[in-house]
Protein backbone atom coordinates (compact mmCIF):
# COMPACT_ATOMS: atom_id res chain seq x y z
CA UNK A 1 0.00 0.00 0.00
CA UNK A 2 1.37 3.40 -0.97
CA UNK A 3 0.69 6.71 0.71
CA UNK A 4 -0.15 9.73 -1.40
CA UNK A 5 1.97 12.60 -0.09
CA UNK A 6 1.03 15.10 -2.76
CA UNK A 7 -0.64 18.38 -1.86
CA UNK A 8 -4.44 18.40 -1.73
CA UNK A 9 -6.34 19.64 -4.74
CA UNK A 10 -6.17 23.30 -3.80
CA UNK A 11 -5.41 25.19 -6.98
CA UNK A 12 -7.82 27.90 -8.03
CA UNK A 13 -9.43 27.25 -11.39
CA UNK A 14 -8.00 29.58 -14.00
CA UNK A 15 -10.52 32.29 -14.76
CA UNK A 16 -11.75 32.29 -18.32
CA UNK A 17 -12.45 35.46 -20.24
CA UNK A 18 -16.11 36.41 -20.53
CA UNK A 19 -17.86 37.16 -23.79
CA UNK A 20 -16.29 40.60 -23.79
CA UNK A 21 -12.80 39.14 -23.45
CA UNK A 22 -12.32 40.41 -19.90
CA UNK A 23 -11.11 38.17 -17.09
CA UNK A 24 -13.73 37.67 -14.39
CA UNK A 25 -12.86 36.54 -10.87
CA UNK A 26 -14.73 36.22 -7.62
CA UNK A 27 -13.20 37.75 -4.49
CA UNK A 28 -11.47 34.56 -3.37
CA UNK A 29 -9.78 34.25 -6.76
CA UNK A 30 -8.87 37.94 -6.81
CA UNK A 31 -7.23 37.72 -3.38
CA UNK A 32 -5.35 34.62 -4.44
CA UNK A 33 -4.26 36.47 -7.58
CA UNK A 34 -3.02 39.46 -5.54
CA UNK A 35 -1.00 37.20 -3.25
CA UNK A 36 0.42 35.33 -6.25
CA UNK A 37 1.35 38.63 -7.88
CA UNK A 38 3.17 39.93 -4.81
CA UNK A 39 4.95 36.66 -4.05
CA UNK A 40 6.31 36.71 -7.58
CA UNK A 41 7.15 40.40 -7.49
CA UNK A 42 8.82 40.72 -4.07
CA UNK A 43 10.97 38.00 -2.48
CA UNK A 44 10.39 39.57 0.94
CA UNK A 45 6.67 38.70 0.90
CA UNK A 46 5.78 35.66 3.00
CA UNK A 47 2.36 34.19 3.76
CA UNK A 48 1.48 32.05 6.76
CA UNK A 49 -1.38 31.13 9.06
CA UNK A 50 -3.48 28.25 10.29
CA UNK A 51 -4.06 25.95 7.28
CA UNK A 52 -2.82 28.73 4.97
CA UNK A 53 0.00 26.67 3.48
CA UNK A 54 -0.52 23.03 2.55
CA UNK A 55 -4.32 23.17 2.64
CA UNK A 56 -4.64 26.58 0.95
CA UNK A 57 -6.81 28.20 3.60
CA UNK A 58 -10.31 27.27 4.71
CA UNK A 59 -11.75 29.54 2.01
CA UNK A 60 -9.00 28.66 -0.50
CA UNK A 61 -7.59 32.19 -0.68
CA UNK A 62 -4.02 30.84 -0.53
CA UNK A 63 -4.69 27.76 -2.63
CA UNK A 64 -1.80 26.56 -4.78
CA UNK A 65 0.65 29.15 -3.48
CA UNK A 66 2.78 26.83 -1.34
CA UNK A 67 3.14 24.42 -4.24
CA UNK A 68 4.27 27.30 -6.48
CA UNK A 69 6.55 29.21 -4.10
CA UNK A 70 7.64 26.61 -1.58
CA UNK A 71 7.31 26.11 2.16
CA UNK A 72 9.69 28.93 3.07
CA UNK A 73 7.39 31.53 1.44
CA UNK A 74 3.95 30.04 2.18
CA UNK A 75 3.58 27.92 5.29
CA UNK A 76 1.31 26.77 8.07
CA UNK A 77 1.36 28.16 11.60
CA UNK A 78 0.38 26.64 14.95
CA UNK A 79 -3.03 27.44 16.41
CA UNK A 80 -1.71 30.50 18.22
CA UNK A 81 -2.95 33.87 17.01
CA UNK A 82 -0.74 35.65 19.53
CA UNK A 83 2.25 33.77 18.18
CA UNK A 84 1.30 34.44 14.56
CA UNK A 85 1.09 38.17 15.19
CA UNK A 86 4.31 38.25 17.22
CA UNK A 87 6.21 36.41 14.49
CA UNK A 88 4.81 38.80 11.86
CA UNK A 89 6.00 41.83 13.85
CA UNK A 90 9.49 40.34 14.09
CA UNK A 91 9.52 39.50 10.39
CA UNK A 92 8.55 43.06 9.50
CA UNK A 93 11.21 44.56 11.74
CA UNK A 94 13.76 42.24 10.14
CA UNK A 95 12.87 43.44 6.64
CA UNK A 96 10.27 41.01 5.36
CA UNK A 97 6.69 41.81 4.31
CA UNK A 98 4.61 39.20 6.11
CA UNK A 99 0.98 38.54 5.21
CA UNK A 100 -0.38 36.52 8.15
CA UNK A 101 -3.86 35.06 7.89
CA UNK A 102 -6.24 34.84 10.84
CA UNK A 103 -8.65 32.09 9.89
CA UNK A 104 -11.72 34.01 11.08
CA UNK A 105 -11.87 37.56 12.44
CA UNK A 106 -13.41 36.11 15.60
CA UNK A 107 -10.06 34.45 16.34
CA UNK A 108 -8.02 37.63 16.19
CA UNK A 109 -8.48 38.65 19.83
CA UNK A 110 -5.62 36.52 21.31
CA UNK A 111 -3.29 38.39 18.93
CA UNK A 112 -4.77 41.82 19.61
CA UNK A 113 -2.12 42.83 22.14
CA UNK A 114 0.69 42.12 19.68
CA UNK A 115 -1.09 44.15 16.98
CA UNK A 116 -1.86 47.11 19.24
CA UNK A 117 1.12 47.18 21.58
CA UNK A 118 3.86 46.14 19.14
CA UNK A 119 2.93 46.41 15.45
CA UNK A 120 1.02 49.69 15.56
CA UNK A 121 3.62 51.43 17.73
CA UNK A 122 6.87 50.11 16.33
CA UNK A 123 7.64 52.91 13.86
CA UNK A 124 6.98 55.69 16.42
CA UNK A 125 8.55 53.79 19.28
CA UNK A 126 11.80 53.30 17.36
CA UNK A 127 11.85 56.81 15.87
CA UNK A 128 11.51 55.28 12.42
CA UNK A 129 14.38 52.82 12.80
CA UNK A 130 12.02 49.84 12.55
CA UNK A 131 8.70 49.34 10.78
CA UNK A 132 6.02 46.66 10.79
CA UNK A 133 4.95 46.29 7.14
CA UNK A 134 2.53 43.45 7.84
CA UNK A 135 -0.87 42.85 6.26
CA UNK A 136 -3.23 40.89 8.47
CA UNK A 137 -5.82 39.14 6.31
CA UNK A 138 -8.99 37.76 7.85
CA UNK A 139 -12.49 36.74 6.69
CA UNK A 140 -15.08 38.69 8.66
CA UNK A 141 -18.81 39.20 9.02
CA UNK A 142 -21.74 36.83 8.74
CA UNK A 143 -23.79 35.26 6.01
CA UNK A 144 -22.63 31.64 6.10
CA UNK A 145 -24.41 30.51 9.30
CA UNK A 146 -21.10 30.40 11.12
CA UNK A 147 -22.57 31.22 14.51
CA UNK A 148 -21.22 33.50 17.20
CA UNK A 149 -17.58 32.47 16.84
CA UNK A 150 -17.28 32.71 13.05
CA UNK A 151 -19.32 35.79 12.13
CA UNK A 152 -18.16 38.86 14.04
CA UNK A 153 -17.33 42.27 12.59
CA UNK A 154 -14.63 43.76 14.86
CA UNK A 155 -13.36 46.50 12.52
CA UNK A 156 -14.07 49.32 14.99
CA UNK A 157 -11.56 47.85 17.46
CA UNK A 158 -8.80 48.47 14.93
CA UNK A 159 -9.92 51.83 13.58
CA UNK A 160 -9.41 53.18 17.11
CA UNK A 161 -5.71 52.28 17.10
CA UNK A 162 -3.26 54.91 15.87
CA UNK A 163 -0.42 53.68 13.69
CA UNK A 164 -2.30 51.18 11.55
CA UNK A 165 -4.76 51.05 8.67
CA UNK A 166 -8.05 49.18 8.23
CA UNK A 167 -9.34 48.04 4.84
CA UNK A 168 -12.60 46.34 3.81
CA UNK A 169 -13.10 45.63 0.07
CA UNK A 170 -16.48 45.06 -1.58
CA UNK A 171 -15.53 43.77 -5.04
CA UNK A 172 -12.91 41.43 -6.50
CA UNK A 173 -11.31 44.30 -8.44
CA UNK A 174 -10.94 46.35 -5.27
CA UNK A 175 -9.83 43.36 -3.21
CA UNK A 176 -6.85 42.71 -5.48
CA UNK A 177 -5.80 46.34 -5.87
CA UNK A 178 -6.23 47.18 -2.20
CA UNK A 179 -4.44 44.05 -1.01
CA UNK A 180 -1.44 44.80 -3.21
CA UNK A 181 -1.35 48.36 -1.84
CA UNK A 182 -1.64 47.04 1.72
CA UNK A 183 1.25 44.61 1.27
CA UNK A 184 3.42 47.43 -0.10
CA UNK A 185 2.51 49.77 2.76
CA UNK A 186 5.16 50.28 5.43
CA UNK A 187 2.63 50.30 8.28
CA UNK A 188 0.50 47.43 9.58
CA UNK A 189 -2.80 46.95 7.77
CA UNK A 190 -5.80 44.90 8.89
CA UNK A 191 -7.48 43.61 5.75
CA UNK A 192 -10.97 42.30 6.47
CA UNK A 193 -12.55 40.18 3.73
CA UNK A 194 -16.38 39.98 3.85
CA UNK A 195 -16.99 36.28 3.42
CA UNK A 196 -20.68 36.75 2.59
CA UNK A 197 -19.55 38.05 -0.83
CA UNK A 198 -16.42 35.90 -1.23
CA UNK A 199 -18.05 34.12 -4.17
CA UNK A 200 -19.36 37.22 -5.89
CA UNK A 201 -22.16 39.76 -6.06
CA UNK A 202 -25.49 38.10 -5.52
CA UNK A 203 -29.21 38.24 -5.85
CA UNK A 204 -31.41 37.19 -2.93
CA UNK A 205 -29.24 39.29 -0.66
CA UNK A 206 -31.65 39.22 2.26
CA UNK A 207 -34.07 36.32 1.94
CA UNK A 208 -32.08 33.65 0.10
CA UNK A 209 -28.80 33.14 1.94
CA UNK A 210 -28.07 29.87 0.14
CA UNK A 211 -28.27 31.61 -3.22
CA UNK A 212 -25.96 34.31 -1.91
CA UNK A 213 -23.38 31.81 -0.78
CA UNK A 214 -23.47 29.66 -3.93
CA UNK A 215 -23.44 32.49 -6.42
CA UNK A 216 -20.39 32.41 -8.68
CA UNK A 217 -20.83 35.75 -10.39
CA UNK A 218 -17.54 37.55 -10.70
CA UNK A 219 -15.99 40.90 -11.41
CA UNK A 220 -13.63 42.04 -14.13
CA UNK A 221 -10.14 41.87 -12.63
CA UNK A 222 -7.02 42.63 -14.69
CA UNK A 223 -4.07 40.27 -14.72
CA UNK A 224 -0.78 41.24 -13.17
CA UNK A 225 0.10 44.15 -10.94
CA UNK A 226 -2.13 47.10 -10.14
CA UNK A 227 -2.89 48.90 -6.91
CA UNK A 228 -5.69 50.99 -5.45
CA UNK A 229 -4.47 53.74 -3.15
CA UNK A 230 -5.45 53.26 0.47
CA UNK A 231 -7.63 56.06 1.79
CA UNK A 232 -9.60 56.62 -1.42
CA UNK A 233 -13.34 55.90 -1.42
CA UNK A 234 -15.33 54.91 -4.51
CA UNK A 235 -18.63 56.47 -5.54
CA UNK A 236 -20.45 53.38 -6.80
CA UNK A 237 -23.73 55.17 -7.51
CA UNK A 238 -24.15 58.89 -8.10
CA UNK A 239 -27.17 60.75 -6.75
CA UNK A 240 -28.52 64.07 -5.58
CA UNK A 241 -31.04 63.30 -2.82
CA UNK A 242 -28.93 61.73 -0.08
CA UNK A 243 -25.55 60.16 0.66
CA UNK A 244 -25.16 56.52 1.74
CA UNK A 245 -21.88 55.51 3.41
CA UNK A 246 -21.12 51.78 3.51
CA UNK A 247 -18.33 49.23 3.12
CA UNK A 248 -17.97 45.53 2.41
CA UNK A 249 -21.18 43.56 1.93
CA UNK A 250 -23.36 46.48 2.92
CA UNK A 251 -22.34 48.41 -0.20
CA UNK A 252 -24.27 45.89 -2.31
CA UNK A 253 -27.22 45.73 0.06
CA UNK A 254 -27.61 49.50 0.43
CA UNK A 255 -27.23 50.10 -3.31
CA UNK A 256 -29.87 47.47 -4.09
CA UNK A 257 -32.37 48.94 -1.63
CA UNK A 258 -31.90 52.46 -3.04
CA UNK A 259 -32.49 51.12 -6.54
CA UNK A 260 -35.59 49.17 -5.51
CA UNK A 261 -37.10 52.17 -3.76
CA UNK A 262 -36.20 54.55 -6.56
CA UNK A 263 -34.24 56.88 -4.27
CA UNK A 264 -31.73 59.16 -6.00
CA UNK A 265 -29.01 58.24 -3.53
CA UNK A 266 -25.26 58.62 -3.89
CA UNK A 267 -23.71 55.43 -2.55
CA UNK A 268 -20.09 55.65 -1.39
CA UNK A 269 -17.98 52.56 -0.82
CA UNK A 270 -15.43 53.66 1.78
CA UNK A 271 -13.03 50.79 0.97
CA UNK A 272 -10.53 52.09 3.57
CA UNK A 273 -11.86 52.92 7.03
CA UNK A 274 -8.53 54.29 8.26
CA UNK A 275 -7.48 56.49 6.66
CA UNK A 276 -11.02 57.39 5.66
CA UNK A 277 -11.62 59.52 2.57
CA UNK A 278 -13.27 62.42 4.36
CA UNK A 279 -12.96 64.70 1.32
CA UNK A 280 -15.22 62.48 -0.81
CA UNK A 281 -17.70 62.11 2.06
CA UNK A 282 -17.78 65.82 2.73
CA UNK A 283 -18.29 66.75 -0.92
CA UNK A 284 -21.17 64.30 -1.25
CA UNK A 285 -23.01 65.33 1.91
CA UNK A 286 -22.62 69.01 1.09
CA UNK A 287 -24.30 68.24 -2.24
CA UNK A 288 -27.13 66.04 -0.94
CA UNK A 289 -27.78 67.44 2.57
CA UNK A 290 -28.66 64.00 3.93
CA UNK A 291 -26.62 61.06 5.15
CA UNK A 292 -27.34 57.38 5.84
CA UNK A 293 -24.65 55.11 7.31
CA UNK A 294 -24.94 51.33 6.97
CA UNK A 295 -22.71 48.67 8.51
CA UNK A 296 -23.08 45.08 9.66
CA UNK A 297 -21.33 45.44 13.03
CA UNK A 298 -23.31 46.23 16.17
CA UNK A 299 -24.40 49.82 16.63
CA UNK A 300 -22.82 51.08 19.86
CA UNK A 301 -19.27 52.35 19.25
CA UNK A 302 -19.35 50.93 15.74
CA UNK A 303 -17.46 52.71 12.98
CA UNK A 304 -20.72 54.38 11.95
CA UNK A 305 -20.54 56.47 15.12
CA UNK A 306 -17.21 57.91 13.99
CA UNK A 307 -18.59 58.57 10.52
CA UNK A 308 -21.61 60.31 12.02
CA UNK A 309 -19.37 62.53 14.14
CA UNK A 310 -17.20 63.44 11.16
CA UNK A 311 -20.20 64.35 9.01
CA UNK A 312 -21.72 66.38 11.85
CA UNK A 313 -18.48 68.28 12.45
CA UNK A 314 -17.76 69.04 8.82
CA UNK A 315 -21.18 69.30 7.17
CA UNK A 316 -23.48 70.61 9.90
CA UNK A 317 -24.68 73.68 7.98
CA UNK A 318 -25.44 71.56 4.92
CA UNK A 319 -27.51 68.91 6.69
CA UNK A 320 -31.26 69.05 6.12
CA UNK A 321 -32.14 66.00 8.23
CA UNK A 322 -30.61 64.05 11.13
CA UNK A 323 -27.92 61.55 10.20
CA UNK A 324 -29.31 58.00 10.15
CA UNK A 325 -27.50 54.76 11.05
CA UNK A 326 -28.67 51.25 10.16
CA UNK A 327 -26.48 48.58 11.76
CA UNK A 328 -26.43 45.22 13.43
CA UNK A 329 -28.09 45.03 16.83
CA UNK A 330 -26.39 45.40 20.21
CA UNK A 331 -26.69 41.70 20.98
CA UNK A 332 -24.40 38.69 20.83
CA UNK A 333 -24.36 37.46 17.23
CA UNK A 334 -27.58 35.46 16.70
CA UNK A 335 -26.80 32.23 14.88
CA UNK A 336 -30.33 31.25 13.84
CA UNK A 337 -31.48 34.84 13.25
CA UNK A 338 -28.46 36.26 11.45
CA UNK A 339 -30.48 37.37 8.42
CA UNK A 340 -32.71 39.39 10.71
CA UNK A 341 -29.61 40.82 12.37
CA UNK A 342 -28.19 42.18 9.11
CA UNK A 343 -29.29 45.58 7.85
CA UNK A 344 -31.69 44.70 5.05
CA UNK A 345 -34.46 46.12 2.88
CA UNK A 346 -36.93 46.77 5.70
CA UNK A 347 -34.68 48.70 8.10
CA UNK A 348 -32.70 50.45 5.38
CA UNK A 349 -35.95 51.30 3.60
CA UNK A 350 -37.42 52.80 6.76
CA UNK A 351 -34.32 54.96 7.25
CA UNK A 352 -34.53 56.14 3.65
CA UNK A 353 -38.19 57.04 4.18
CA UNK A 354 -37.35 59.09 7.28
CA UNK A 355 -34.58 60.93 5.49
CA UNK A 356 -36.74 61.68 2.47
CA UNK A 357 -39.90 62.55 4.40
CA UNK A 358 -39.58 66.32 4.13
CA UNK A 359 -38.57 66.50 0.47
Amino acid sequence: MTTDTSAPEAKQKKAKPGEDGERRLNMIEAINDALDTMLGRDDDVVIFGEDAGYFGGVFRCTAGLQEKYGTSRVFDAPISECGIMAVAVGMGAYGLRPVPEIQFADYIYPGYDQIVSEAARLRYRSAGEFIAPMTIRSPYGGGIFGGQTHSQSPEALFTHISGMKTVVPSTPYDAKGLLIAAIEDNDPVVFFEPKRIYNGPFEGYYDKPAAAWRSHDASITPEGYYRIELGKANVVREGQALTVLAYGTMVHVAKKVCEEKGVDAEVIDLRTLVPVDIETIEASVEKTGRCLIVHEASRTSGFGAELSALVQERCFYHLEAPIERVTGFDTPYPHSLEWAYFPGPVRIGQALDRLMADI
